[in-house]
């Protein structure tokens, strides 16, 4: 089958298309040492479950996981709420369910990026429904400027500007996920310009 990316995007470094690199490697490893201790003596001989939200946290909960020192278990959801766009349409769908129950479990949610807070709120009712012993949230980036809808979150990596930004499994249209660092995309990649 051919690639669906287009041409312009495959002739093209993935570097050139990042305005600015917003958070570097070395900065994103530091801080999710920092989160993988606090999350490590939080749960201490607790049962622990964490939920990636796929795709864009995958990077981010691979590196978590390995910074969590006490035993846990994994499981995946995926969600979509952006389509092909720049901003969520807060139209929140499942496209993949978890494989097993969260009953008296202790949930840990490990999210990319809390953008309107739509995706992030659904998902905290649908759990919440499924009667955990607790649910906590840690996010990789959060933009403040943009929230439509609160929702509580125990552990945030850093918060960021109203820019649309890629990188370290965060994409746009699929592509840009596998930067290293968490970079601005430049306008005229998602304009078309």
């Amino acid at each position: 089958m051919p690639s669906q990316i287009p041409a312009s995007v495959r002739q093209r470094p993935l570097e050139d298309a990042i305005e600015r690199v917003l958070i570097d490697a070395d900065a994103l490893a530091g801080r999710i040492r920092e989160l993988g201790a606090v999350i490590s003596r939080t749960y201490q001989g607790q049962d622990l479950l964490l939920i990636s939200v796929l795709k864009g946290s995958i990077v981010f909960m691979a590196d978590l996981i390995r910074a969590i020192s006490i035993p846990h278990e994994v499981d995946f959801m995926a969600t979509s709420s952006y389509g092909t766009g720049t901003q969520s349409s807060g139209v929140v769908r499942i496209l993949k369910d978890l494989n097993s129950s969260i009953e008296g479990r202790n949930v840990l949610i490990v999210e990319d990026i809390i953008d309107s807070g739509h995706t992030l709120n659904y998902l905290v009712r649908i759990l919440q429904e499924r009667g955990p012993a607790s649910l906590r949230i840690v996010a990789l980036l959060d933009k403040p400027e943009r929230r439509e809808v609160q929702t509580q979150v125990d552990w945030v990596g850093f918060s960021i500007p109203n820019d649309f930004v890629v990188g370290y499994g965060l994409d746009y249209n699929e592509i840009y996920r596998n930067l290293p660092y968490i970079g601005v995309l430049k306008a005229d990649v998602y304009r078309g310009k």
